[in-house]
């Protein structure tokens, strides 16, 4: 057990029954299962609506809960195991087992298998859809949502390179904690494109920078990430980046020079590891 509290399950002596005879704690709970119902849900650090946001979970996706109170669920995300708070509104029943999964960037449900009538959403690319039933082009999601086919794809379906998803999220704002299509971080991103291809990840940078192995920055290659202190870029080729950034406040690709030169000189200092994740 690695005991950091990000992804243990444990607090005021309160343990889940996976801990049990790993951890010290008063009392070990199963967890209770359940999907999350909004397109993104935030993850908190406190069980306060204004506290910081450390993750997100997305639509479809578990969280076993093991203590609510005031409206605020503490758990463990099932997809990245990253441990916090979700209000209770964001989660609905128990989680269906997916079926598909949203392979488009971003995507409604519609309220029948129609494009004209009332949609939800959008809902980004990596939430899970429980099929239910199908007529047409469109797909119904266990909580009655329609989803077009052609923007799901089957579970076990996946993208082949992560750095071509990565790029598809060029333009989409900043947004700590985030996961979702039009709004994330720098480790959300890579945690994104690696799940897109079938990769499990971890879901910080600290985190991120324990995969593959080392990576000769004298000859860096596509897909090789390069990391800062709590950053974490994409090579796009041997010479440039795609990243989520507060510079930019957005996805952005731009040489690793000038990148190294700019963290550089706002005091974050040089680039501390280089990592090869692919073959």
């Amino acid at each position: 057990m690695s005991g950091d509290p990000r992804i243990t399950p444990l607090k005021d002596g309160l343990a889940s029954r996976a801990l049990e005879g790993l951890a010290r704690a008063r009392r070990y709970m199963d967890p209770e299962r359940l999907a999350v119902a909004v397109p993104a849900a935030a993850i908190r650090s406190r069980p306060d609506p204004a506290a910081e946001q450390v993750d997100q979970a997305l639509y479809g996706e578990a969280f076993d809960v093991l203590d609510r109170r005031g409206g605020i669920a503490w758990g463990q995300a099932r997809r990245d195991g990253y441990v916090g708070y979700v209000a209770l509104s964001d989660l609905g029943g128990r989680a269906a087992t997916p079926t598909h999964r949203v392979a488009a960037i971003r995507t409604y449900a519609f309220a029948r298998p129609d494009i004209k009538s009332p949609a939800t959403g959008p809902y980004s690319l990596n939430a899970l859809v429980a099929g239910q039933a199908r007529e047409g082009r469109f797909v119904q999601g266990a909580d009655g949502g329609w989803f077009v086919a052609g923007h799901l794809a089957p579970v076990g379906t996946f993208e082949t390179d992560y750095v071509t998803v990565a790029e598809r999220h060029l333009g989409a704002a900043y947004l700590w904690g985030g996961r979702e299509s039009h709004g994330l971080d720098c480790s959300g991103l890579v945690l994104q494109a690696l799940l897109a291809c079938g990769r499990a990840g971890p879901r910080d940078t600290d985190q991120q920078m324990r995969m593959g192995r080392a990576a000769d920055p004298s000859a860096l290659r596509r897909g090789d990430l390069v990391f800062w202190r709590g950053h974490v870029a994409i090579m796009l080729d041997a010479e440039r980046i795609v990243h989520a950034n507060a510079h930019h406040m957005a996805v952005a690709a731009e040489p690793l020079a000038e990148a190294v030169a700019r963290i550089a000189g706002a005091g974050s200092g040089e680039p501390t590891a280089y990592r090869r994740i692919g073959s």
